[in-house]
């Protein structure tokens, strides 16, 4: 199998959005790749957040990009209530575009600068021909209220009269006012103070629950995507290591990356020096030509002489809890019936 397996995916809760063997490869000359995501699978179920987490160059926005076909991924497929999205010519694609839209990881360059807020936010809904225009001018300004800017203000000015968290702000609004189904947020905090994220993240839950919402929510984070999601799922270097309820993963790290990168939480006590703290040693290996077997091994205190030779695939090792490691820190248990 390519991939880490899909013995963590839930098709008998009938997820919104699978995901399985996802690769995306990007060619380089001379017959060389970069393999940015390569055969991962998951899945999240209606009303669900999954918080995608890894450290830079991970592959976890390429992978939020490949499930909104953006670009379209190598192999693999992404179902969307049931449509293969892969599948999909260029006009019946298009015709389910609205229900899936995307936060861009740089809230300012997303916004065109040469056009007023009130357009880019309506945009859309003239592209679709949502009703009139005195009714998609009422939405917008609706939209505008509910992620906190005042219509009457922002409505004629442009990008650049905005603070980064004001135009992350104006993304979100520019995402919802189709009303879509799900919500791709690509690392939609990590440019803004940290008092600014507080008010970003709760503003997503609120309006997770005003809109029915469905979010896939990238960051490199623990502490953030912790208090946002339901299920996380933790990448390395295009692969998938570990999934879990948050409370689970953050409790008892199965896979040593996941412990390494919990570990290098900052801690808020001055006795505690960083430097005493065991944390990820090395570097990040190329894409272009990953290690074979585990592609954390290289780093991996935990590493054998398997871990070179076999890749290892998804295993529980609790209630939603799966690890792909040959030599987790939690006990593998038995199931003989794992989800297909």
């Amino acid at each position: 199998m390519a991939g880490t397996g899909t013995a963590h995916l839930r098709p008998e809760a009938n997820p919104l959005i699978s995901v399985e063997n996802l690769t995306v490869e990007f060619p380089l000359g001379g017959g060389a790749k970069v393999h940015a995501v390569s055969g991962i699978s998951l899945d999240v179920l209606d009303g669900e957040t999954l918080g995608l987490v890894g450290e830079s160059g991970c592959g976890k926005s390429t992978t939020g990009r490949a499930i909104m076909q953006l670009p379209a991924p190598t192999s693999g497929s992404v179902k969307f209530k049931g449509t293969d999205l892969t599948e999909l010519d260029g006009e019946a694609l298009r015709r389910l575009r609205p229900e899936m839209q995307m936060i861009f990881q740089d809230p300012i360059s997303s916004l065109n600068p040469r056009r007023k807020i009130g357009e880019l936010v309506g945009e859309p809904l003239a592209i679709w021909d949502r009703g009139t225009k005195e009714e998609q001018r009422e939405l917008v300004d609706r939209v505008l209220s509910s992620v906190g800017l005042d219509p009457e203000v922002a409505r004629t000015k442009r990008a650049h009269e905005f603070s980064g968290g004001q135009c992350q702000r104006i993304s979100i609004a520019r995402s919802l006012v189709l009303d879509p189904k799900v919500i791709i947020c690509d690392e939609p905090v990590s440019a803004l103070d940290v008092s600014v994220q507080a008010q970003i993240l709760n503003l997503l839950e609120d309006m997770k629950a005003e809109y029915q919402l469905t979010l896939i929510f990238i960051a490199h984070d623990l502490a953030v995507v912790k208090n946002v999601s339901d299920r996380v799922a933790v990448m390395y270097l295009g692969k998938l290591c570990e999934v879990a309820n948050p409370d689970d993963l953050y409790a008892t790290p199965a896979h040593p990356y996941t412990e390494a990168l919990l570990t290098s939480i900052p801690v808020p006590d001055p006795s505690v020096r960083p430097e005493d703290r065991d944390t990820i040693r090395g570097e990040l290996p190329s894409p272009i030509a990953p290690p074979s077997g585990c592609r954390f091994r290289t780093r991996c205190p935990r590493a054998q002489d398997r871990c070179a030779h076999v890749e290892p695939l998804m295993r529980r090792v609790g209630d939603d809890h799966w690890v792909a490691c040959h030599f987790p820190l939690s006990p593998v248990l038995e199931d003989p019936a794992p989800p297909a």
